[in-house]
């Protein structure tokens, strides 16, 4: 089996082309999600955060807010890097572990989505990578679209490997700029690279 490890900057179009990679019949898993399925109540690692970063970041349904604890990481170096010493390890446990159940099953291609690829040295875990990415301006416009603020933009991107060192070190760029149909376009191109 082939894996792909998809990347790029927050805002950039992972989501979309994971979209497009599963309208294609490919196996995806994103590990945004995983981490979302990581905090849910009753889960170890929501005990270990509430533990690290006090119980108020919990709402009357004992579930995580994520926004409260996003205000408190983004803002402080120390705090993100202590979230993600509670999660990576156990998100970097649930694909590997999905990149085996898939190679079983005898998938041709399994891609995981993975915002901080290579700040967590996961690139040798894949066949090959990809960044997608766009302009400074059009990430701008995409998160502020999302509703947040300056600072809010601010924060995430600053939280991340800039996006040009990301492209540097990816085997393909998938640029985000035109259509969706472009969009596609240059993902089959990867996805042929990728087969032959």
């Amino acid at each position: 089996m082939k894996s792909l490890g998809l990347t790029g900057g927050v805002g950039m179009g992972k989501s979309t082309a994971a979209e497009l990679l599963r309208q294609r019949g490919h196996a995806v898993v994103d590990t945004d999600q995983i981490a979302r399925d990581l905090v849910e109540p009753g889960q170890p690692a929501l005990a270990e955060i509430t533990a690290a970063f006090g119980r108020e970041l919990l709402g009357a349904d004992g579930c995580l807010r994520r926004d409260k604890l996003a205000e408190k990481v983004f803002a402080d170096t120390a705090a993100r890097r202590q979230l993600e010493a509670i999660l990576h390890p156990r998100i970097r446990e649930v694909w590997q572990a999905q990149l085996r159940a898939w190679e079983a099953e005898g998938r041709a291609l399994g891609v995981v989505v993975i915002p901080l690829l290579f700040e967590t040295q996961a690139q040798a875990s894949f066949t090959a990578t990809v960044c997608v990415a766009c302009t400074a301006a059009t990430q701008q416009q995409r998160l502020a679209a999302r509703g947040w603020t300056a600072e809010q933009i601010r924060q995430r991107i600053k939280a991340q490997m800039p996006v040009e060192k990301k492209i540097a070190q990816s085997d393909f760029l998938l640029w985000t700029e035109g259509g969706l149909d472009v969009h596609a376009e240059q993902l089959d191109r990867i996805l042929r690279q990728l087969e032959s």
